[in-house]
């Protein structure tokens, strides 16, 4: 338990550093989609930094985690939307796009490594911060995705639009299927009341 505690403590300040990296960026480039997904995270920072501070409360928590990512899944709705009908993304430098792409792996890597170790756990946190992290890993995938269709040719605008509504709208409902895990989550439920 200490070990994945420690891992989630360097998993909010990873996730702290990237949401202020997207917001000043989205400043100072005005881009919508970029100030959308630096708020994201900094939500998704603060609902684990909550998990992590108020161990005595777990049933609490997970069912207010999982309201939060039922409705972070509403607004990423919307950016998903807007991504189709406005904006298709910005063009980025190789490095950054391997940066991104590394940033993303490993964060899917490590939420399955999570998953794995959490799938026949009772404990509540555990599952919360299981949780949490797909839904911080999904949207990465998201944004990976979108930034590498415009950064490399290859697709017409038509499949660009395609691909990031498909997988948008995927990772939106999974986000949402995420949250309501956690609000109807019944090992969670019977430890609270053991308790």
């Amino acid at each position: 338990m200490d070990r994945t505690l420690k891992f989630a403590l360097v998993s909010f300040a990873t996730n702290t550093a990237v949401a202020a990296y997207y917001l000043v960026f989205g400043i100072v480039t005005s881009s919508w989609w970029l100030l959308t997904l630096g708020s994201y995270y900094l939500i998704l920072s603060l609902v684990r930094f909550v998990v992590l501070q108020t161990p005595k409360k777990e049933h609490f928590i997970s069912r207010f985690t999982g309201w939060m990512l039922m409705i972070l899944s509403i607004p990423l709705a919307g950016t998903v939307i807007l991504s189709v009908v406005r904006d298709r993304g910005q063009q980025l430098h190789m490095i950054i796009m391997i940066a991104m792409a590394a940033y993303a792996f490993t964060k899917i890597t490590l939420a399955t490594i999570k998953f794995i170790k959490a799938r026949r756990s009772t404990s509540a946190t555990l599952i919360t911060l299981r949780n949490i992290s797909f839904a911080d890993a999904f949207v990465s995938i998201f944004a990976l995705q979108r930034s590498m269709l415009v950064s490399f040719k290859g697709m017409t605008e038509t499949e660009i639009m395609i691909m990031n509504a498909t997988l948008g709208s995927a990772v939106c409902v999974i986000v949402f299927l995420l949250g309501l895990n956690l609000v109807r989550n019944r090992k969670i439920l019977f430890r609270s009341i053991d308790h």
